[in-house]
């Protein structure tokens, strides 16, 4: 069973910058397909970006793009979120997701009933 950690999250002021780690253990990493999601309270799970099994390709959503950059490190079992240019709107839970499989497809993996496996979550809190 693969088990996913986030960790990173904090208090920071808009404009700042935060680097969301999620480590994997429990399966061959290197066979996972990794994204991020993010929750605020009362709205649902939103796309955030996802991330080959190589990494050598990405998909994010419009509200991140640009600011945002999804990367992994498969020797030390993690993918990365940096996160730039916060902004209020970017306050929520982030979660990490898993899924292993073969072929890397930007729009499938932008549904989360498309992962298998997912991390507790780190808050993100961005004040104006």
């Amino acid at each position: 069973q693969v088990q996913l950690v986030e960790s990173g999250g904090g208090l920071v002021q808009a404009g700042d910058s935060l680097r969301l780690s999620c480590a994997a253990s429990g399966g061959t990493f290197s066979n996972l397909i990794m994204g991020w999601f993010r929750q605020a309270p009362g709205k649902e799970r939103e796309f955030v970006a996802s991330i080959s099994r190589s990494g050598g390709t990405s998909d994010y959503a419009d509200s991140v793009k640009g600011r945002f950059t999804i990367s992994r490190d498969n020797a030390l079992n993690t993918v990365y979120l940096q996160t730039n240019s916060l902004k209020p709107e970017d306050t929520a839970v982030y979660f990490c997701a898993a899924k292993r499989g073969n072929t890397y497809s930007g729009s499938y993996y932008r549904t989360a009933q498309n992962y298998g496996y997912w991390g507790q979550g780190t808050q993100v809190t961005v004040s104006s």
